[in-house]
C-alpha cells in the first residue's frame, strides 16, 4: 500500500516540461471523436508512462479532474519502405476518463 501512495507522491510532483514529456499528442480518429461524448480522450503518450503519471500530466497541463486513466500499447507494424522492410515504432494510447461535466478543447493552444 506504502509503494501505491509514493508512486502518486511522486506522479503529482511532476515539472511542467515533464508532463509534455509524457503526454506527447491527441489522438484524432472517428473512434477518439466518438469517445468525447462519453467524457473520454485520447493521447499518444510515452512508452514509459505509468497511469498515476498520466493522470497528473492530463490534470497539470490542462486543469481537469480525470477519473480514469487506460492505456494500451500498439505494437508496431512490420511494412515495407522503398522495397526494403521496415518496423514502425510502437505507440502507447491512453484513454483519460474525465470527471463529469469536463472537457477538454484540444483545438486551443497550451499556455
Amino acid at each position: 500500500m506504502t509503494n501505491i501512495l509514493a508512486i502518486r507522491r511522486k506522479a503529482e510532483r511532476l515539472s511542467r516540461e515533464a508532463m509534455f514529456d509524457i503526454v506527447r499528442a491527441p489522438v484524432i480518429t472517428e473512434k477518439a471523436t466518438a469517445l468525447s461524448e462519453k467524457n473520454q480522450v485520447v493521447f499518444s503518450v510515452a512508452l514509459s508512462a505509468s497511469k498515476p503519471q498520466i493522470k497528473a500530466a492530463v490534470e497539470g497541463l490542462f486543469g481537469v479532474k480525470v477519473m480514469g486513466v487506460n492505456t494500451l500499447i500498439q505494437k508496431g507494424k512490420t511494412k515495407r519502405f522503398r522495397g526494403r522492410p521496415g518496423v514502425r515504432s510502437d505507440v502507447k494510447k491512453a484513454f483519460v476518463q474525465l470527471a463529469e461535466g469536463q472537457s477538454i478543447d484540444l483545438s486551443a493552444k497550451l499556455a
